[in-house]
């Protein structure tokens, strides 16, 4: 063939290969559920290098709370739970958002980390909760001061700066069983009238009675508002023996059977209730530590009022309340507060709810920076005009310039007390005469002259903390403050979802606060490492 039948052949067209179609069934991993594995796992692997659970453990361990715990335990016996693992099971759970001692009971058996904590350790939810409802009771305040001076030891706070608010959290308690102050007070002295109306009916009964008293009273009786259930028992054992001395009729028997099985026990029943109340308003038949308060829904609810010191959105203090009121609790949580650390905190930061003469008195006296805002703080930095602070002071006239110009001298001098008890004493200023005045309608609404009335010793405290709060220390502080101890209450209530107590009593109460604030320091700790 020659070479030109080469080149003008046509060539034929080249097939392609067709690639193999891939397989359309779809490719699964390994699972075996019923296999039995060569050797066990190892738990230890199975928990991150960086879990939660391993700080929780870490921290505990370096708190150095055995000695606490174990001092609690008698010997003999059956084998109990090591107690710093308990502690150490109940703060996860805490973190975890595990409040029921029956989930916590739960965890143990299908949660790993809770496994591995516990070290394979299952108690059941009677134990775990006897051990947070009474074992840790008698150890709370030791094992949190324990935890504060870890957060010191570490440098994650040094105790000088010291932030203070209080939030009100829901009792384990039904609604619908309130006991009030003033019913009990009015269906006690109802009841102590009717007993003395009825003793003097017995009284009547008595024909020897009347011609010795004729009509007077027994002299044990005295007025209806001094009758105690004592003394109507030992006035009804004199009259007991009386009758049965005497062969009084058959009324004053039946009269003294009813003082004595119906008026004494419900009379028993109201003083009970008064003792209970202990100058509260108000407590739950449910959990009688609890007091109903009003919430910002307007909702009347049993709760507990807690009141907080952070640092650096660290809980270094707490402390739980029967009153709605913090202004006058707030020396006693300070006083708590230095009992736990050796000493009082340098400064102290706080709002409205706190700046009262007595706490100001309080922080001079041992010598503590004093950064509590006063109710009218923020009404001072924009004054109304014919407000107080409107009125000019001339010390030395002793007189007030009113915002028209007249003077306004002193009047008179008022003893008066603090809220806390302390004598105090109120110098009222008053106008000689306003008569005339183009502003009086706006001073004043009432028909006299306009009046000041002025406690010396506030004013001064008041001041002080004026200066404070608008130094270039006070407004840092305040600035501080609302991003530390509020959102740590935001933390515990709203992330943690704790908004109602699990324990009933104050002293429980205090136990579950007392580990979510451990369990919040640790989870603060896990995310800050020093």
């Amino acid at each position: 063939m020659s070479s030109e039948s080469l080149f003008d052949a046509t060539p034929e067209p080249m097939k392609r290969r067709r690639r193999p179609k891939k397989s359309s069934a779809p490719v699964f991993k390994h699972c075996a559920t019923n296999e039995q594995m060569l050797l066990p796992p190892n738990m230890e692997d199975l928990i991150p290098p960086h879990h939660l659970v391993r700080v929780v453990n870490a921290v505990i361990d370096k708190m150095h709370i055995e000695r606490l715990l174990e001092r609690h335990y008698k010997g003999g016996g059956t084998s109990a739970y090591v107690p710093t693992m308990m502690v150490k099971v109940i703060t996860y759970a805490y973190c975890s958002k595990v409040y029921a001692s029956r989930q916590i009971a739960k965890a143990l058996r299908q949660d790993v980390s809770f496994m591995w904590l516990a070290g394979m350790n299952r108690p059941d939810f009677h134990t775990i909760n006897n051990f947070r409802s009474s074992t840790l009771k008698a150890v709370i305040d030791e094992v949190f001061t324990a935890m504060v001076t870890y957060l010191s030891a570490h440098n994650y706070i040094d105790l000088r700066h010291y932030f203070v608010d209080g939030t009100k959290i829901a009792a384990d308690a039904n609604r619908h069983t309130p006991v009030w102050r003033k019913n009990t007070k009015r269906h006690k002295e109802r009841l102590q009238q009717h007993i003395k109306e009825h003793l003097d009916y017995i009284d009547t009964l008595s024909e020897n009675e009347n011609k010795e008293y004729g009509d007077r009273d027994l002299e044990e009786l005295g007025d209806h508002t001094s009758i105690t259930s004592a003394s109507i028992n030992e006035q009804a054992e004199k009259l007991r023996k009386r009758i049965e001395e005497r062969s009084q009729p058959p009324r004053a028997r039946q009269a003294l059977k009813k003082l004595t099985t119906t008026m004494l026990p419900k009379l028993r029943h109201y003083e009970q209730q008064e003792a209970l109340l202990a100058g509260r308003n108000s407590y739950s038949r449910t959990d009688p530590d609890a007091t109903f308060f009003r919430t910002q829904t307007g909702e009347l609810l049993p709760m507990y009022n807690v009141m907080m010191g952070t640092q650096n959105q660290f809980v270094v203090h707490y402390s739980i309340h029967q009153k709605a009121s913090e202004t006058d609790q707030f020396i006693s949580h300070l006083e708590q507060a230095a009992t736990r650390f050796g000493h009082y905190p340098q400064n102290v930061v706080g709002d409205a709810a706190y700046g009262s003469e007595d706490n100001y008195r309080f922080l001079e006296t041992n010598t503590i920076g004093n950064y509590l805002k006063y109710n009218t703080f923020h009404r001072k930095q924009k004054p109304k005009r014919f407000a107080k602070e409107q009125f000019v002071y001339d010390a030395t006239s002793d007189t007030y310039q009113c915002p028209d110009g007249r003077s306004l001298t002193l009047d008179r001098i008022t003893p008066s007390k603090t809220p806390a008890g302390t004598p105090t004493q109120l110098r009222i200023y008053a106008s000689a005469d306003c008569t005339g005045c183009p502003l009086r309608t706006q001073c004043t609404r009432g028909e006299g002259p306009r009046t000041l009335t002025v406690n010396p010793q506030w004013e001064v405290y008041r001041e002080q903390a004026r200066i404070n709060l608008e130094s270039d220390t006070g407004i840092r502080l305040r600035i501080q403050r609302s991003t530390d101890v509020e959102p740590t209450f935001g933390d515990i209530k709203g992330n943690g979802g704790y908004r109602r107590f699990r324990l009933r009593g104050k002293e429980k109460v205090a136990i579950e606060f007392g580990l979510l604030s451990i369990s919040h320091n640790i989870k603060k700790i896990a995310l800050r490492p020093t």
